[in-house]
């Protein structure tokens, strides 16, 4: 995925998770890379990542488990077929 870099890049990634969660890549109740892996996938910094993690954790499509990682919901969030709000 490139970024667009005029658009905030959290939203974009956030976007992307969220759009890679309902297409199946991550499953529910499957582990979603960690903030690191995801900060090294897009080519940002880790707080960028963090962000975009935190957008997704917040809308309810994953949840975090201390000493597990960040898992993907099960059953996932009702979605009227947008990625964000």
């Amino acid at each position: 995925m490139e970024l667009d870099r005029s658009r905030p890049l959290w939203r974009q990634i956030a976007a992307e998770i969220i759009r890679r969660i309902q297409d199946g890549v991550y499953p529910p109740g499957s582990r979603v890379p960690s903030t690191l892996e995801i900060a090294q996938e897009f080519g940002v910094v880790n707080a960028t990542a963090s962000k975009a993690m935190r957008q997704v954790r917040e809308q309810g499509w994953t949840r975090g488990e201390v000493g597990l990682g960040t898992f993907v919901v099960d059953p996932l969030p009702p979605t009227d077929g947008t990625p964000t709000r």
